[in-house]
């Protein structure tokens, strides 16, 4: 199969490359092509990663829908016109908002995006799922934070934050995140890809983990004597005023129920977190050597 990938130079483009050998693989810079200039007339899939994604030094809300919305609909529109028969896009968990709280997300739940990152993609998963009919199939992809191999942003912080402190407020938090190991994303992409389903689709490892269980993996993987300690509520109050998105990424829940996707592909994650944990931080350590 020919997969036509935009975005492949990204994290989880150039791990979808290495993980799926078995199909042909072309890669669309939208950054230097113009869709005019280009064709998906060979494409049995077009799977659309191109992002812009949370950017530290912030970004005008116009260039958010300009790439995440119009672009990506753009794409899907003309990849329907020249025959492809299946479009995948890449979404965010970050569609329903910021935090869960008694009650997971799935497939069904209710979205409110908090941020111009998560409406332009809620806007272009609504857009796109209305090219959708018997001639072209459209997936969309909701994951939640993705860690492994070349890893980037928060979580690669979070592993040089646990290597270059002695002791961190990280104990006893109990917590629920999901999160989604790169490889058990690709896996889902490429089931999604040999049977091509309608619909939104959610990523995830098979269950969400604590903050003290993620750092405790990476502490023990780094082989760092890392004290961990209590964060008492006023601290935590203080720190939250503060730096609110840090501390509601780190002791808040974000916790998404994904039985629903798993079953109606019948997939199932085939790595563990703790196998993703330590694939990552093999890799870190490698490239530090």
């Amino acid at each position: 199969m020919k997969i036509y990938i935009t975005g492949a130079s990204g994290f989880v483009g150039t791990n979808f490359i290495s993980d799926t050998p078995e199909f042909e693989h072309v890669q669309v810079d939208l950054l230097n092509i113009k869709l005019e200039n280009f064709s998906f007339r060979n494409a049995d899939c077009v799977l659309h990663l191109a992002a812009l994604v949370h950017q530290m030094k912030g970004a005008p809300q116009e260039e958010y829908f300009r790439i995440n919305s119009d672009l990506a609909y753009e794409t899907a529109l003309k990849a329907k016109n020249e025959g492809v028969k299946h479009f995948i896009l890449m979404s965010t968990i970050k569609v329903y908002g910021e935090s869960t709280f008694e009650i997971s997300w799935n497939e069904e739940s209710e979205c409110n995006p908090q941020d111009d990152y998560g409406k332009s993609k809620l806007e272009a998963e609504k857009r796109i799922s209305e090219l959708s009919d018997n001639d072209f199939v459209v997936s969309i992809i909701r994951s939640p934070m993705i860690y492994g191999k070349n890893v980037k942003g928060n979580m690669l912080s979070l592993v040089k934050l646990i290597e270059k402190f002695p002791a961190l407020p990280f104990k006893n938090i109990e917590n629920k995140r999901s999160i989604v190991y790169i490889k058990n994303l690709t896996a889902l992409f490429k089931q999604l890809i040999l049977n091509p389903q309608t619909g939104i689709f959610l990523a995830s490892d098979a269950k969400p983990i604590s903050t003290s269980y993620l750092v405790e993996k990476i502490s023990k993987r780094l082989k760092k004597k890392t004290r961990f300690f209590h964060l008492n509520k006023f601290f935590l109050f203080f720190f939250k005023k503060i730096f609110p998105q840090k501390i509601e990424r780190l002791w808040g829940n974000l916790e998404i129920d994904a039985s629903k996707s798993f079953s109606k592909l019948n997939f199932t994650p085939p790595h563990t977190t703790e196998e993703g944990i330590n694939d990552m931080l093999d890799w870190y350590l490698t490239q530090k050597k």
